[in-house]
């Protein structure tokens, strides 16, 4: 008797808490007042919560200003002169000076054409601007 006591206890043991959990679940779930809408379950899982964007890396900054500098109709060479002076001013950006001249470059290609694009060449970041220019003509 002993025997099939210990075997009963040993399943109870091993089944019980998978019962308990599985009813438990369920009966969470199955609350009477929980409102089981969809659009409840999205926004209680989905609520506004204001979560601080990621900084930009300043040479993106940099770089989308100058962009916009020459979209709005800043000429290159007024664009390149002030990538020049921020990164004398911020010597951090001398890694990404030429990577934005280029840039530069080919966007001054689309506006004016390789010739013209290439009149406005400066000895910003080496030959970075003209290369971009090269790129696209």
């Amino acid at each position: 008797m002993t025997h099939t006591a210990r075997r009963i206890g040993r399943s109870l043991a091993l089944v019980l808490p998978v019962v308990l959990v599985l009813s438990g679940t369920l009966a969470v779930t199955m609350v009477p007042w929980a409102d089981n809408t969809p659009s409840q379950i999205l926004t209680a899982s989905a609520e506004d919560v204001s979560v601080p964007a990621k900084p930009r890396a300043a040479q993106d900054v940099l770089r989308d200003k100058l962009m916009s500098e020459l979209q709005q109709g800043e000429a290159p060479g007024v664009v390149l002169t002030h990538l020049q002076q921020e990164v004398d001013r911020r010597p951090s950006l001398t890694d990404h000076c030429a990577g934005i001249a280029r840039a530069l470059g080919r966007a001054a290609v689309e506006a004016y054409g390789p010739t013209k694009a290439q009149s406005f060449a400066r000895p910003v970041c080496d030959t970075a601007y003209a290369s971009g220019v090269a790129s696209m003509g």
